[in-house]
């Protein structure tokens, strides 16, 4: 064990944000922490590393461990070139390295004892350089810049001459090269294109040290975790697997406490429901079956509602109006900048009802060849034809047009006032906007919360053709998986751009890859395109993710079950006509012993003791046969 988090709780003045968390991690473990959007994933990062205090509870590390922090926001030195700022990350060996030439210097003026020790000095200095790879350090710095996309006439450029995406790999590139024994990675893919986050897999996943890692790329956690710590409403659960194992394993045991919660209330309404007849057949005998019911009632821990299990979540759209079969046609598109060609020759053709993913690098265009399209940026050359019938509903988060005053309601409401508001409210509770939230004001959301109100929109738009720029671009994995749900079930065409590629393997039905030459056009989904790619010989790509989905049951099961449902209604209509003829035959008994009752009250009765016995004899028997009818009914009912 290197590091383990013990019932580490954490709150914000009134607000709690970490329960009692509990895991720990292993030398050369790999870990996923998951959650959605303000879980408290990153506060657990600060806490490990000291950024933060926890409220209660301990983070234990190792003796002599080191740890080393991406945070999403660095602070590097802006006045050092990118090459000066990885040499930071390997000073030690540098330092050692200039005493090993100042000793070797100093040896070829000594002798004796004094060479002697020297030599002996610079043997365990240089034994020491050598287990730091100290003559390796040079390429090492060229490896990591290389494979995170700094070409090497980059590498003497100014820290403040890069952007922001630049600046955060510079970042990472620095810590991978100082090797710590512990890596803590928060979001490390983002402004990665797809050979660096493929490059940061192989690293990452042969590193040798523990990697903790908060990220929204799920095929990224796939190729590299072997456990995830889940953080759901405040509190942790760990599940021992990759990304796949624990997402499928989620939704069972969410399903399952979803089932016991729901059972459990079944079973309470089923005892106030037996509690209510009993002290409806108003007998002393039942009335204390009745009391002795409600004692054991009270005495029950009540489960708590769980979240919503959001698989029953189904959203279908349905364009007003269908295209024709042929829905986008480019041929022979160029684009440069500043005299500098950014893409050319290509040519893409997209029929109705496709879902085609584009992808390649950064910096080749994508984004502008979607704006070309919808006529935001000029062409330099090429031809671009919409088919028949062809409504575009573009999605670009740079350009979001929705009103910051407005509630999320009214700004779907506005928009589209012939919809019922119940379709509305089902359309937002598909997004993850639920009860009071559809009633919270645009200014107020996150840009992850508005991304949702605006594709939401767009899907109630009368387009049949949604072009979309990034949309998993600051979504949770919970909004991923529902975009992914709404995407897979839209009637209409799609055509976006993105680097998740966990999503474009959910949703892609072809794969177009673009470089500064053109467009290749793959079939399927990513881990076709990587399949492709592999018989290809090109190998700067994963590998093949998933194996395969589940059979559909066969037609003798399918028999059997529909056999076993057919036994089972008729089971339950016997027992509830057994029931009913209990029922009435305890009203019955009850009347009968009420007129023996009666009976027996007679005066003319009173002084008879033959008369007394028999009534006496005849009610002591009917009230054996209720109570018997009271143990069967009871059983029944709980069956």
């Amino acid at each position: 064990m290197v590091l383990a988090c013990q019932n580490v709780s954490k709150s914000y003045g009134a607000k709690e944000i970490l329960n009692k968390v509990n895991f720990q991690i292993e030398a050369k473990e790999k870990i996923a922490i998951s959650g959605i959007n303000g879980a408290g994933k990153s506060t657990l990062l600060k806490i490990i590393t000291g950024e933060e205090d926890a409220d209660s509870g301990n983070i234990t590390i190792a003796k002599d461990v080191t740890i080393g922090y991406l945070a999403q926001h660095q602070e590097i030195f802006y006045d050092k070139t990118i090459k000066e700022e990885m040499l930071t990350a390997k000073q030690d060996v540098i330092n050692l390295s200039e005493q090993l030439r100042a000793l070797e210097k100093a040896i070829e003026t000594l002798s004796g004892d004094e060479l002697n020790d020297a030599l002996d000095r610079y043997a365990r200095m240089n034994h020491t350089f050598e287990l730091q790879d100290g003559y390796a350090y040079e390429s090492q710095i060229t490896g990591v810049l290389k494979g995170l996309g700094f070409d090497e006439s980059e590498f003497d450029k100014p820290i403040k001459s890069l952007s922001g995406g630049q600046k955060t790999r510079v970042s990472l590139g620095r810590l991978l090269l100082s090797r710590p024994d512990i890596i803590l990675l928060d979001e490390p893919t983002n402004h990665l294109d797809l050979n660096s986050i493929t490059w940061l897999e192989g690293y990452l996943k042969n590193y040798d040290g523990a990697v903790i890692i908060v990220s929204h790329d799920r095929y990224f956690l796939d190729k590299i975790v072997t456990k995830v710590v889940e953080i759901e409403n405040t509190q942790s659960t760990v599940y021992h697997g990759n990304y796949s194992y624990y997402a499928t394993k989620r939704e069972e045991v969410r399903m399952s406490k979803y089932r016991a919660y729901m059972n459990q209330q079944a079973e309470i309404k089923h005892q106030e429901a037996v509690i209510d007849k009993l002290k409806q057949f108003n007998r002393e005998k039942s009335i204390k079956r009745a009391e002795s019911r409600e004692k054991m009632l009270d005495k029950i821990e009540r489960l708590d509602k769980p979240q919503a299990v959001r698989d029953e979540i189904r959203l279908t759209l349905t364009p007003d109006i269908e295209s024709g079969n042929d829905v986008l046609l480019v041929d022979n598109l160029a684009k440069s900048y500043d005299n500098k060609q950014l893409f050319s020759n290509v040519h893409i053709d997209i029929k109705k009802g496709e879902r085609v993913a584009l992808i390649g690098d950064n910096g080749t265009g994508k984004t502008t060849i979607l704006k070309i399209i919808n006529q935001l940026t000029p062409k330099d050359e090429g031809r671009i034809t919409l088919g028949s019938q062809v409504h575009i509903g573009y999605y670009d988060q740079e350009h979001q047009v929705l009103h910051p005053d407005k509630t999320i309601f009214d700004e779907l409401h506005n928009s589209y006032p012939d919809l019922t508001n119940t379709k509305i409210r089902n359309l937002l509770a598909a997004f993850l906007f639920t009860g009071d939230d559809v009633f919270k004001v645009i200014k107020d959301l996150s840009g992850g919360e508005r991304g949702r109100v605006s594709l939401a929109k767009l899907m109630l738009s009368n387009a049949n053709f949604l072009i979309l720029d990034e949309p998993t671009n600051h979504l949770d994995i919970t909004s991923k998986e529902i975009l992914e749900n709404a995407l897979s079930n839209y009637t209409g065409t799609v055509f976006y751009v993105s680097h998740d590629r966990f999503f474009v393997n959910k949703t892609a039905t072809r794969v177009l890859e673009l470089n500064a030459n053109g467009i290749t056009s793959y079939l399927g989904n990513y881990d076709a395109y990587v399949e492709e790619k592999a018989k290809l010989g090109i190998t700067n790509t994963g590998n093949n993710l998933f194996t395969g989905t589940p059979s559909n049951k066969s037609d003798s099961e399918g028999k059997k079950d529909w056999q076993r449902s057919k036994e089972e209604q008729a089971k339950e209509r016997k027992r509830q006509n057994d029931i009913k003829k209990i029922e009435n035959r305890i009203e019955e008994l009850e009347t009968q012993i009420a007129e023996i009752d009666d009976e027996m009250a007679l005066p003319e009765n009173a002084t008879n003791s033959a008369k007394l016995n028999e009534l006496s004899t005849k009610q002591i028997k009917l009230s054996n046969e209720l109570e018997t009818l009271y143990d069967n009914w009871e059983q029944l009912s709980e069956q």
